[in-house]
């Protein structure tokens, strides 16, 4: 279904249906509306204090760190456009964690209570990074002075999406019950999040600019796809994760490149062509590589 949202953009914007200023227009509106009230409506629905496991917290917090640290690395040493290096950093390390990710514990185990852990955990640190990553190889960025420092931090302050992960950690701690005709219209208007988003990638794709820098799109999705998974899931289960925390941490490091790259890439003045390549192809094996490492896990009576 993912893939096929952004065939659909494509297809629409091939025909004239999507112009770009169109798909410009619903980017801004996933990346300051749906995706923020999508993570709002996740975590505030969730007994935080109840279910909490700093241990897997903390796990989930480092996984996420070191596969940052990594990506960093390997984009100064393989990507020779500099505004393509906070792009490589992204989309190598960010899962679609709260959307993709939560659908999918939920659907083996029900109502999850790992699955708003693991965003608490990772998700932040998603952001928080891309901002950075991204101010700091914007094209025309100074580098490293006080002034982009100044700038980096106040679009960190002000980024939607970390707004939205924050007021839905504090609303959860609050001993108050959302209304259900406000909890449904937030489910509701964050739900067009990831549809909207995909199409409009797809609108904006461009097979000749994404021939252009496969390679380096590839690296990313073998990192997002398997690499991480390769490093830190023997580790998890060395530490006795099991179940539903297995499948959560499963989801964190292998589950394909969210579209909310792309989105806040283009929102903070980046191309976005190797994000939507990486996107693209992630989404496309992700189905056989989490298939994959869910078997090896199911057999070995994990999970």
């Amino acid at each position: 279904m993912i893939f096929l949202m952004m065939v659909l953009g494509y297809f629409l914007h091939r025909i004239g249906s999507m112009d770009d200023s169109f798909a410009s227009k619903l980017n801004t509106y996933v990346f300051k509306i749906a995706l923020p009230l999508n993570l709002f409506h996740q975590l505030a629905g969730v007994d935080i204090l109840k279910s909490w496991d700093t241990g897997f917290v903390l796990f989930c917090f480092f996984a996420t760190l070191l596969s940052i640290a990594i990506a960093a690395l390997f984009a100064r040493i393989l990507v020779k456009d500099h505004a393509e290096q906070g792009e490589f950093i992204q989309a190598a390390y960010r899962s679609s964690a709260s959307l993709v990710g939560m659908a999918f514990i939920e659907n083996i185990y029900g109502i999850s209570t790992m699955g708003p852990l693991m965003i608490i955990g990772a998700v932040p640190l998603y952001n928080v990074v891309a901002v950075v990553a991204l101010s700091l190889t914007a094209p025309g960025s100074r580098g490293l002075d006080a002034a982009t420092m100044k700038k980096t931090l106040l679009d960190i302050l002000k980024n939607p999406i970390i707004l939205g992960i924050l007021f839905g950690i504090l609303w959860s701690l609050l001993p108050l019950s959302m209304p259900k005709f406000l909890s449904k219209t937030i489910s509701s208007v964050g739900g067009t999040a990831t549809p909207l988003g995909l199409m409009a990638m797809g609108a904006a794709f461009d097979f000749k600019k994404a021939t252009g820098n496969l390679k380096e799109a590839l690296t990313c999705s073998f990192f997002k796809l398997i690499g991480w998974n390769l490093l830190f899931l023997p580790l998890a289960i060395w530490l006795g994760y099991r179940g539903e925390q297995l499948i959560a941490i499963l989801c964190m490091l292998g589950s394909a490149t969210t579209v909310t790259c792309y989105v806040m890439a283009k929102n903070m003045h980046h191309e976005g062509t190797l994000t939507s390549s990486a996107v693209m192809l992630t989404t496309l094996f992700s189905s056989f590589t989490l298939t994959m490492f869910l078997y090896i896990v199911k057999s070995m009576a994990l999970v």
